[in-house]
């Protein structure tokens, strides 16, 4: 049973004391309720809706709201915070907020001591999940926000992160950037043959430098000494570093570790390293010099008994429609022939 008490209590500035007193019941008692060690009796929970001047079921709830049950998608790292919702599958799971690939994003509501209380309406069969680390994926958003009427959560995550949570019924869809044969078999080890492949993209992966650096190639850059930053184990850009350097080992001076394509840009941009892989798009945009290495499929694997829900098909929809392919084709380093085509039956 989740409750609201120390929520509201503390909004009112009381004690427990203080809440003690107007309710009739102890400050152990009033304790215990709070932290979920004890259920309220009926009476109990009747004093204390009078106490806060509301009804039974706004202050306590068995993990409903708007009388659909709802888990967490994973555990907050935090006592109290905010979340969204969002309707994955047959479940509707709420999301600890998070800083997104745009940027930070609208809450639904707020969690602190076994309670979730929202603070808007937002129907969560009209939330869109992505995991991966696409830099563009708000110029997706703003389409599918435009076009159909849906919200995106645009999830940071390796490709490996982004199909785990996928196989875990965690996301709608996740982005997979290693080559064609590497996304099918990614995809595959995790969900077996229960997933579509759409082609958002090719784009240009290689290496993105401070623009004081001079070197003309990949061989005169490794031969430099140089400030690196890096992506995690399981990230298709950290293959990509494995792939120039041969033996696979971090060349001098690789301290740092980025989450995505933007931070890998921007620890160059502000002097804290001076090369590191990513694609282009960011580094072009942050001015930074660009040497490409290679071409990848960036790709949005989904399970195939869910295509038929609002968010897939609002998902594909827009990746065929001509006005997100117009606009995809513009950015630098990004090639649209074929986004929204199925890849994988």
């Amino acid at each position: 049973m989740r409750n609201s008490l120390s929520h509201r209590r503390r909004r009112l500035n009381w004690s427990q004391q203080e809440l003690a007193r107007r309710s009739g019941l102890s400050r152990a008692a009033i304790s215990a309720i709070e932290t979920g060690r004890v259920i309220p009796s009926t009476a109990a929970a009747l004093s204390l809706a009078r106490a806060f001047d509301c009804s039974v079921e706004e202050l306590f709830s068995l993990g409903e709201i708007d009388g659909q049950q709802v888990d967490w998608a994973w555990e907050p790292r935090r006592q109290r915070g905010r979340f969204w919702r969002a309707r994955v599958g047959g479940s509707t799971l709420a999301f600890p907020t998070e800083w997104t690939l745009a940027g930070s994003l609208r809450h639904d509501g707020v969690y602190g001591e076994s309670k979730l209380e929202l603070t808007r309406t937002m129907n969560p069969e009209k939330t869109l999940v992505v995991a991966g680390c696409d830099p563009s994926v708000g110029l997706l958003s703003s389409h599918v926000g435009a076009d159909c009427g849906l919200r995106v959560l645009p999830l940071i995550r390796s490709s490996r992160e982004a199909i785990r949570l996928l196989g875990r019924g965690l996301v709608h869809a996740a982005g997979l950037h290693f080559d064609h044969a590497e996304n099918l078999r990614a995809a595959g080890e995790v969900l077996g043959g229960n997933f579509h492949l759409v082609r958002v993209a090719r784009w240009e992966a290689g290496v993105a430098l401070d623009p004081a650096q001079k070197a003309a190639s990949i061989r005169e850059v490794l031969a430099s000494n140089l400030r690196w930053v890096g992506r995690e184990e399981g990230s298709a850009a950290r293959q990509c570093l494995d792939q120039i350097l041969g033996a696979g080992e971090k060349p001098t001076g690789y301290h740092r570790t980025a989450r995505d394509h933007h931070g890998v840009s921007e620890t160059i941009r502000t002097g804290w390293a001076q090369a590191g892989i990513c694609v282009r798009l960011p580094a072009q945009e942050r001015g930074l010099r660009f040497l490409k290495v290679r071409e990848e499929s960036y790709d949005l694997c989904y399970r195939a008994d869910l295509e038929s829900t609002l968010p897939i098909r609002s998902l594909v929809e827009v990746l065929r429609s001509r006005s997100y392919r117009n606009d995809l084709q513009q950015l630098p380093g990004y090639e649209a022939a074929g986004a929204g085509d199925r890849i994988h039956e």
